[in-house]
């Protein structure tokens, strides 16, 4: 009997092949609903100062998802923001605890794909993501002229750790805020695209905001934060602008008076019109992914 030595080699094609297709996925992973929050333990936390115990934390061996709603989950895990995320309105009320071991060599890049994998085949998610034009406020520079300036030589440094005793929680989409309990300031750190300070003015009563290192990128990401929690739409950036820029504008945060025009979105347009710059309603096509199916029970625990 003749030998086929090309056996071997369509074996070893086949395996690599197989290998390829299998999704990535943590070793071993617990996915259980969050308990309530001790309030009483978040209140010394805040006033001793650190890191508030929710939101997402990787290392090389180890993730850890604390008090995440699904909405949250499936942004970090599909790379998509939660104003693009359509599916049942509990994915906002139900969070989760998910506590899984990194095998061995995979890096930190990898957990967003094994958390799909998790997402998948613990909640039974399935999703599609569509593109179609949708009403969006584009952010544009104004007929005054822009008012923001090119930034200092002692604007703060891009990425800077906040200071030891101040609380910091993870905003998720890439934001990270910072709280001093001693002062009240805020410090929100959209990471490369810049930071913004947030403090009160006790003369005017209004909240006076500091812009740092800024792109028009992450100044669009801070509106449509804004701008959503309010069931607002998307915020896009067409001003064409490259730069970064420094600014200072005070904000009137007084509760809206019933019946007020325009309510949040005209106090946001009057702000942004202060930095010379404003929102248009337009159209534009946007990527949405839409939830097919989920479960709030996760299963293999």
């Amino acid at each position: 009997m003749k030998l086929n030595r090309k056996l071997p080699l369509c074996f070893a094609f086949t395996a690599i092949a197989v290998f390829a297709q299998t999704k990535p996925a943590f070793e071993v992973a617990t996915v259980k609903p969050s308990p309530p929050p001790d309030m009483a333990k978040l209140r010394a936390l805040v006033q001793a100062g650190g890191k508030m115990p929710f939101g997402p934390k990787v290392d090389s061996g180890r993730a850890e998802y604390t008090g995440m709603d699904l909405k949250s989950l499936i942004g970090l895990a599909y790379g998509v923001k939660a104003y693009q995320i359509t599916g049942p309105d509990w994915m906002e009320d139900t969070p989760f605890d998910i506590v899984a071991k990194l095998p061995d060599g995979a890096s930190t890049d990898d957990a967003p794909r094994m958390l799909q994998t998790l997402l998948e085949e613990r909640l039974k998610l399935s999703a599609h993501r569509v593109t179609a034009e949708h009403p969006v406020l584009a952010l544009v520079v104004g007929k005054s002229g822009l008012k923001m300036k090119p930034p200092a030589q002692s604007s703060a440094a891009e990425g800077e750790s906040p200071k030891p005793g101040v609380t910091t929680i993870d905003m998720g989409q890439g934001m990270r805020m910072s709280v001093d309990p001693a002062t009240g300031a805020t410090v929100v750190d959209i990471g490369a695209k810049g930071r913004m300070s947030l403090k009160m003015n006790p003369a005017t009563r209004a909240m006076q905001m500091e812009l740092s290192m800024m792109t028009m990128g992450g100044l669009a990401d801070w509106l449509t934060e804004r701008s959503t929690n309010n069931d607002g739409p998307q915020v896009i950036d067409m001003t064409e602008l490259t730069g970064r820029y420094d600014a200072s504008v005070d904000m009137d945060i007084s509760p809206s008076a019933p019946g007020e025009p325009g309510g949040a979105f005209a106090r946001m347009n009057a702000q942004v019109q202060a930095l010379g710059l404003k929102l248009e309603s337009r159209k534009a096509m946007v990527e949405m992914f839409i939830i097919d199916h989920v479960e709030k029970t996760p299963t293999g625990n």
